[in-house]
Parts: structure tokens; C-alpha cells; sequence
């Protein structure tokens, strides 16, 4: 019987999530919709104050503007209904639920790893190519560069996600996990998933490694063109901005590959949630601290929006 025969005959799933602990459940749910409303204040703030001031109107925060509101969504496909099983007796998704939970989680994973790719090359025009920066950055190029990695992620998913939704699941329906994703669901299958688990590390590979290597390829060109820079003020500016984008890339990459560049049957699923708990809950909470704290560039677009002069 296929998966979707399972769903018509069941018509749900039940996250077991963090039920193993059910003493610690009021604690996850306090702490998780803590770090959500941060993530929603935090990506909020700087969306809106990149469009606000026309000073910010430059390729760096229309790309961190574009990586708001994917972590925006990102949480949000997830999050809320992690929060709703955690308060309450049932902790089911309909099928529709799933498939669509799976289908997002995947496709907005996967823009985020092009997105960081993106803005890496960025920095290393701003840096390594300053003379040409306007020109290789003019703003029809980045919205090609934004919509090309919005576009790869989707399509990539809508292929992924199919494949999984067929396997054979012989009516189990208990996903060992907070929400629907693909080395979970492979658990639940009663058939041999090999040809599934080779699909998923040759897409990781292809959406985790690839931008990875060009990432650290950008980075090696910019660290190079910063051992040649005589300018404090200039070496300054390099580390604050690329310094917060490789933490966003650390902060992302490790946990991912962790959970995606293994067989579903080779990691703890009791290890595997927290990872994913990090990557979909803690670390796009952090993304607008590690980007606006101790940045001039945002400090002056808030001083100037709200007239505060005295703001250093």
C-alpha cells in the first residue's frame, strides 16, 4: 500500500515529537514560542527598516531582507503547529498537513543554502571588486540572483517531496519527530529505502556541499584581498559584515549536514530532533541579532527613522 493509501485510510499522522519527556514539554513550549517571537519581531524589523531607509536600498540588505522573510517562513511552516501539539492532548497533522509541512520545510531549506551562497558572492564583489561592485551588483542582476534562489528551492522540493510521499508505509503513522520531514517519514516505511536515502545525499550533497565549497571559495578570495588592505577602518568594515554572514552560514551548514548528509537510519532520532529544534527554531532567532548587533549601518537607519541624533 503507497503512503497515500495509508493517508486516505488514516488521514493523519501523529508527531510524537518531544512526548518521550512530557515533564519537560511545558518548558519546550515556553522556550520555543520565546525564540518565535524574536525570529517575528527580529526578521520584521529588518525587512521593514531596509525598506524605510533609502540608505540600506543596497545589495547587502536586499538580500538579508530576502533571508528575513525566509526565516520568516521557514519557522512558520513549522513552529506553530510544533507549539499547538506541545499544549495540547492530541499531537496529529492531517496528510494535507504533512505533505504540504514537507514540501515548504524542504523548499525553504533549500533557498536558504542557494540565498547564503548569493550573499557570499556579494561580499566578495564588495570586497574584492570594489571599482566594478555597482556594475556586477546592479539591481536587476540581484533580483535574478533573489528569484533564481527562491525558484531552485521550490522546484527542487515539489521533486523531492513527491518521490517521498510514495514510499510504502504499510500503515504506520507515527512520525518519530516535531514536524514532517523527509528522514523521519523514511523511517516509517516497512520496505527497503536505499534508493530514497541515496536520493536525499546526492540532493544534500548537490544544495548543502556545492554552496558550502563556494561559500568558503568566496571567502578565501576575500581573505586574501583583506591581508592586502593598509586601511583599519576598511579591514573594520570586512570583518563586521562577512564576520556575521559566516556565522549565519556556521550556524545553518553544521546542523544541516549533521541531519542530511547521513542515512536516515544511521543518526539518534532523539538526536536528530534537537539538531532540527536548533536549525528551525535557535538559529533564525539569531540571524537579525548576528546581522544588526554592533552594525553602524542599521544603528544610523534607526537613528535616523525615529530622530534620535544621540544614538552612537
Amino acid at each position: 500500500m503507497m503512503m497515500g493509501g495509508n493517508a486516505s485510510s488514516k488521514s493523519y499522522f501523529i508527531l510524537l515529537g518531544f512526548s518521550r519527556w512530557p515533564h519537560l514539554e511545558v518548558i519546550f513550549f515556553v522556550l520555543i514560542l520565546m525564540f518565535y517571537l524574536v525570529t517575528l519581531i527580529g526578521n520584521v524589523f529588518i525587512i521593514v527598516l531596509s525598506y524605510l531607509d533609502v540608505h540600506l536600498h543596497t545589495p547587502m540588505y536586499f538580500f538579508l531582507s530576502n533571508l528575513s522573510f525566509l526565516d520568516l517562513c521557514y519557522t512558520t511552516s513549522s513552529i506553530p503547529q510544533l507549539l499547538v501539539n506541545l499544549r495540547g492532548p492530541e499531537k496529529t497533522i492531517s496528510y494535507a498537513g504533512c505533505m504540504t509541512q514537507l514540501y515548504f520545510v524542504l523548499a525553504l531549506g533549500t533557498t536558504e543554502c542557494v540565498l547564503l551562497v548569493v550573499m557570499s558572492y556579494d561580499r566578495y564583489a564588495a570586497v574584492c571588486r570594489p571599482l566594478h561592485y555597482t556594475v556586477l551588483m546592479n539591481p536587476r542582476f540581484c533580483h535574478l540572483l533573489a528569484v533564481a534562489s527562491w525558484v531552485s528551492g521550490f522546484i527542487t522540493s515539489a521533486l523531492h517531496s513527491s518521490f517521498t510521499f510514495w514510499v510504502p508505509l504499510c500503515g504506520h503513522h507515527q512520525v518519530d519527530h516535531f514536524f514532517c520531514e523527509v528522514p523521519a517519514l523514511l523511517r516509517l516505511s516497512c520496505v527497503d529505502t536505499r534508493a530514497n536515502e541515496l536520493t536525499l545525499l546526492i540532493m544534500s550533497s548537490i544544495f548543502v556541499l556545492i554552496p558550502l565549497i563556494l561559500i568558503l571559495s568566496s571567502y578565501g578570495a576575500i581573505a586574501r584581498a583583506v591581508l592586502r588592505m593598509q586601511s583599519s577602518s576598511g579591514l573594520q568594515r570586512v570583518f563586521g559584515t562577512c564576520g556575521a554572514h559566516l556565522t549565519v552560514v556556521s550556524l545553518f551548514f553544521i546542523p544541516i549536514m549533521c541531519i542530511y548528509l547521513q542515512p536516515p537510519s544511521g543518526s539518534s532520532q532523539d538526536q536528530g530532533k534537537f539538531i532540527a529544534l536548533f536549525y528551525t527554531v535557535v538559529t533564525p532567532s539569531l540571524n537579525p541579532l548576528i546581522y544588526t548587533l554592533r552594525n553602524k549601518d542599521v544603528r544610523g537607519a534607526v537613528r535616523r527613522l525615529v530622530g534620535w541624533e544621540w544614538m552612537v
